[in-house]
């Protein structure tokens, strides 16, 4: 049986949002992207407190598939150190687990 993952990462622009989503359900690296409405984010960069509006992408993948996935969104992404971070799913409907297994290769 697969570990299932969900992928988040967080993007300045719904354009870049939609186009990372489409392009991971079409490259078969996860079933489902959600994109979540600007968030406000607060972070330290550079030694600088930095605040701007973000989209959140919770990605559903199978959890072998993670490093493919993460190679694929920095490839796309447009910050110089994009959050991906992964966390596992102990349980959920068999159902939609056999159709994460049906669309993600």
């Amino acid at each position: 049986m697969n570990q299932y993952i969900i992928v988040i990462t967080t993007v300045a622009s719904i354009d870049n949002a939609k186009n990372m989503a489409k392009a991971l359900v079409e490259n078969k690296l996860s079933a489902c992207v959600n994109i979540l409405p600007k968030c406000y984010s607060i972070y330290k960069w550079n030694d600088n407190i930095e605040e701007n509006k973000e989209y959140i992408l919770l990605i559903k993948t199978i959890a072998h598939k993670y490093n493919d996935l993460e190679k694929f969104i920095k490839s796309l992404h447009s910050y110089e150190i994009p959050e991906i971070v992964s966390i596992n799913i102990d349980k959920g409907l068999p159902e939609y687990f056999s159709w994460i297994d049906g669309t993600v290769i």
